[in-house]
């Protein structure tokens, strides 16, 4: 299994960006979930970000908070997410939880990080924690992943302020990742400035890669984006693949297809 430095640094070498892939466990179900995971490694998806079900899930669009919903009337847990990891890491593609905050609290931060540990996982997307949260006792989360030895991503904004920018990647392992637009996340019609204004910002403090969150729906989308970025993170159009299927094995296919198209994108990107 190649750890997800690994894995960004041979997409680098190869001259391209790296293709991120986010979908929530538990939908349409925890089985249907894994094969959809594991679709999107099939059609070239080279990060897989596990979604972690959560009732309060602020930062996220309506598209995900339907998917999100239904896992959660299905009873998914935080252990269906560690079987999801599980599963998913054991095609070889590096797996990361994408989570808010309160439910690794309450689950127990070291617990949680050891359970992710042992499920295979890579590492962890905090969307709602800044580092200067995160604490280093060893039951804080700083420390927690120090002993653990997984991969911690923190977001950065353009409201960002260098001095915020340096002191966030400082703390990142992986890679930072810079989530281009402020609101909730959800698919965009265009790719505007304002992705590639805060890359370079970030450059400019680290050499850690930088991951673009920014609501990429298609191929050529993930082109302009991977043109400037060390990786291109897709969600939502994933969502809405599986949501707008006829049935579950429609959806594994539509997210394949989709997760082959944004493959070439990453490709073009640069070329």
């Amino acid at each position: 299994m190649r750890g997800l430095t690994e894995v960004l640094e041979a997409a680098r070498a190869e001259g391209r960006a790296a293709l991120v892939g986010y979908l929530p466990a538990g939908y349409p179900s925890v089985t249907g979930a894994v094969d959809a995971m594991l679709a999107m490694v099939r059609g070239g998806v080279d990060v897989v970000e596990v979604g972690l079900p959560y009732s309060d899930p602020l930062m996220d669009g309506p598209t995900i908070q339907r998917a999100v919903e239904v896992a959660l009337e299905h009873g998914t847990t935080t252990d269906d997410v560690f079987t999801t990891v599980r599963d998913v890491a054991g095609s070889g593609a590096p797996t990361l939880v994408m989570s808010y905050w309160n439910p690794v609290e309450r689950y127990g931060v070291r617990r949680f990080s050891e359970a992710l540990v042992a499920a295979g996982g890579a590492g962890v997307i905090t969307p709602d924690l800044t580092p200067d949260e995160a604490g280093t006792a060893p039951s804080d989360w700083l420390g927690a992943t120090d002993a653990t030895g997984l991969d911690r991503v923190f977001l950065v904004a353009p409201s960002s302020t260098e001095d915020r920018l340096r002191f966030t990647a400082e703390h990142c392992r992986g890679f930072v990742y810079a989530a281009s637009t402020m609101g909730v996340t959800g698919t965009r019609s265009a790719v505007g400035d304002s992705a590639e204004t805060l890359v370079r910002r970030v450059r400019a403090v680290t050499d850690k890669p930088v991951c673009v969150g920014l609501g990429v729906s298609d191929g050529n989308q993930a082109a302009q984006v991977a043109s400037f970025a060390d990786g291109v993170i897709v969600g939502s159009a994933f969502v809405r693949a599986l949501l707008d299927a006829t049935s579950p094995e429609a959806g594994v296919r539509a997210v394949e297809q989709l997760a082959g198209e944004l493959a070439d994108g990453v490709r073009r990107g640069r070329s």
